[in-house]
Parts: structure tokens; C-alpha cells; sequence
């Protein structure tokens, strides 16, 4: 076990809330006169006392939001590259043992997906994939990284984790983040859920952002897949993998999504389904624990509550998402990977939030810039 496993399992998520669930409308208005908090903070936050002051918690929440991010949003779009993969992972409509449609996209379809997104204003693009290390190896991630990174300025992956040299190497082709979520950061209910395949390997993901930090990137994404575990207890360890990764890599820049599950080829039944409300105080709570850290929000949530959620905390989202490969260019030849909630267009999406009073932002920084 890791030096950050062992720092993940030593915290007494239970106690603390436990401990939490014994506090009163006071303690919850002492944790919010605070400039520093910490996860006793974050417990008390998650409370049943805290639920009744959740107007003033969000209020909170958006006067920070504001201080350390103004009033922009940065709007980016996923770009799916294939949906083969070797696991099985019981939520998930890519897993290897069912029967759908699959697809690999050759580097001319990638063009094509990524100079669509372009024409629409997007200058951010994560591309995705599922784990396959035939067809979906270092050197063809290579190419479309560079493919991609001469027709947009940022670059970030979510793909299989990667040794430090992987992440180099693709440093060196042109990305500038990784997301990557530890799904569930429960060992014994993650071993339940991932049966086979090399996702299987706890510790080999949990240190994936770590490892990219080590290779210099300048930004990574952390986050729980929402509805495999009691969400408390996964917002207490996502804001403490998230402040081991300030403390050891401050150079990166950290972001945290909340990606609820969502209706997929799998039929999976979450067993801790996530409410509005609790989706709520876990954006709100983590941006009084995390105030520099991102907040991403995809288009798995409807126009409601991404709407909502911009207005307390919310720093990034994905706009006019498909989540098949090739499904700007040629939609639905291929499996989705789960359902889209917000099927606004980028154009409408933008709207929106310029109505809200927020700046949407397709392009935020130069590479030149950056050292």
C-alpha cells in the first residue's frame, strides 16, 4: 500500500460523521465563520444540522466561487475515441461482456470530430476512451494528441492510468491534463465492482494523478463515480486525496467532477443513489474545504441543475456532449458510454449562463504562460 493509500485509509470517515451528525446550527455557522477548514470542517458541513442551513452553506459556497474564480465559466467538450475496452465493470455500458456496438476512430475521423467541435467555439477537448491496450495503446493515443493539439490549444485525456513515462510522453505529444476518477475510493465495494481486467488495481489508480503530476502536467481531475457508495463518505476522501495531491504536487492545478451514474448499456441500479439535494451540498461543501480547486460539472445533469449548481460553485462544464466515438460527426454508430441529461448546443448552453451573469470561457490561458 502507497504512502497515499495509507493516508485515504487511515481517515475515520465514519467517525467523523458520526461525531458530525451530533452537531448543531451552531457548530455549522462556527465551520462557516472560518477562514481555514479542514475535514472535521467538511463533516460537520455534511450534517443533518448543516441540510437546514443549506441556503446559507450555498451562499457561502458562490461568495468564494466569485472571490477566487470571478464569474467565468470554462465550457469544454468530451471527445470519445473508442469504446473498446478489457474490464468489467459492473456500471458501466463499455464493459467487455455485453453485447454493443464498438468502435475505434482512425486518426482522419478524429479530425472530423475535433474540427466540428471547433467550429462550435470549443478550444478544450478531453479525450476518452476505454481501456484497451491493443487498439488503444500509448502510440496511437500519441498520434491523436498531437492531431488534436494542432487544431485546439488544451488538450486533456481521460484514458486507461499510465506509468510516469506514458504520461511524459503524452506531456511531450501536447496534453495538459488528465482526469482520471477512482470511481469509488471504498477498497472492499471497488473490488466488487470492477471483477475483471486491470481496473481492478486499486492502488495502481488511486496514484494515476500522482504519477502525472510527477511527469510535470499542469492540471489533473479527481472524482467518485456517484451511486457506488454512501456519498459522504466519498466526499470526506475525495477532499482529502484532492489536499494530498495541493500538498505533494502544488505545481498542478487540481479539479474535482461529480459524475452521477446514469442510464447505460449495463442496467445498472445504483445502490446509493445520489439526490439534487445531496448533489448540492457536496458541490458546496467541497468548495469551502477546496477554494482553489475546480468544479466540473458534465452533461450528465439536466439544464436545472447545471443552471443551479453554476450559481454555487461550478467552474467548468462540458457543453453539447456525445459520448460515443464519433458521435458529433456520425452519431449513434456506435454505443454511448451513458445517457446525456443537458442536450442544450454549446451556443444555447453559453446563453444561459451569460443570462445567469457569468462569462462563459472557451479558451483560458496561454501556453506561453505557463513556463
Amino acid at each position: 500500500m502507497n504512502d497515499l493509500a495509507r493516508t485515504l485509509e487511515s481517515i475515520p470517515a465514519g467517525d467523523l460523521l458520526a461525531r458530525a451528525d451530533r452537531a448543531d446550527e451552531r457548530a455549522v455557522r462556527a465551520v462557516l465563520a472560518k477562514e481555514g477548514r479542514d475535514l472535521k470542517d467538511l463533516a460537520v458541513l455534511l450534517s443533518p444540522a448543516a441540510d437546514r442551513l443549506f441556503e446559507e452553506i450555498a451562499a457561502a459556497s458562490a461568495r468564494l466561487t466569485a472571490q477566487r474564480f470571478g464569474r467565468t465559466v470554462l465550457l469544454y467538450a468530451p471527445v470519445y475515441l473508442s469504446n473498446e475496452c478489457v474490464n468489467v465493470c459492473t456500471y458501466c455500458g463499455f464493459r467487455r461482456d455485453i453485447d454493443v456496438r464498438r468502435a475505434t476512430l482512425g486518426l482522419a475521423e478524429i479530425e472530423e470530430e475535433i474540427r466540428y467541435l471547433a467550429g462550435q467555439g470549443f478550444r478544450h477537448l478531453l479525450l476518452v476512451t476505454g481501456e484497451h491496450p491493443k487498439n488503444v495503446d500509448l502510440a496511437y493515443l500519441e498520434a491523436a494528441v498531437r492531431l488534436a493539439r494542432s487544431l485546439v490549444p488544451s488538450v486533456a485525456i481521460e484514458v486507461e492510468p499510465l506509468d510516469v513515462e506514458g504520461y511524459r510522453r503524452l506531456i511531450e505529444a501536447g496534453i495538459d491534463g488528465v482526469t482520471l476518477y477512482q470511481e469509488t475510493y471504498d477498497r472492499d465495494l471497488y473490488v466488487r465492482y470492477h471483477t475483471h481486467g486491470p481496473k481492478k488495481r486499486f492502488d495502481w489508480r488511486l496514484e494515476a494523478p500522482s504519477r502525472a503530476a510527477e511527469a510535470g502536467i499542469r492540471r489533473v481531475g479527481i472524482g467518485a463515480l456517484l451511486g457506488l457508495a454512501d456519498w459522504r463518505k466519498e466526499t470526506i476522501r475525495l477532499a482529502a486525496h484532492a489536499r494530498w495531491l495541493l500538498k505533494y504536487h502544488w505545481r498542478t492545478h487540481v479539479s474535482i467532477s461529480f459524475p452521477r451514474i446514469r442510464e447505460a448499456a449495463s442496467h445498472f441500479a445504483p445502490p446509493h443513489p445520489v439526490s439534487d439535494r445531496e448533489l448540492a451540498r457536496m458541490v458546496a461543501a467541497l468548495r469551502l474545504i477546496l477554494r482553489d480547486a475546480g468544479l466540473v460539472l458534465s452533461t450528465r445533469e439536466g439544464p436545472g441543475m447545471r443552471d443551479g449548481l453554476a450559481r454555487i460553485g461550478i467552474t467548468q462544464m462540458s457543453a453539447g456532449s456525445r459520448t460515443e466515438p464519433g458521435g458529433y460527426g456520425r452519431p449513434d454508430d456506435a454505443q454511448k458510454q451513458f445517457m446525456v441529461e443537458d442536450t442544450r448546443s454549446p451556443a444555447e448552453v453559453a446563453a444561459r449562463l451569460a443570462a445567469l451573469g457569468f462569462d462563459p470561457v472557451w479558451k483560458d490561458w496561454e501556453e506561453a504562460l505557463h513556463g
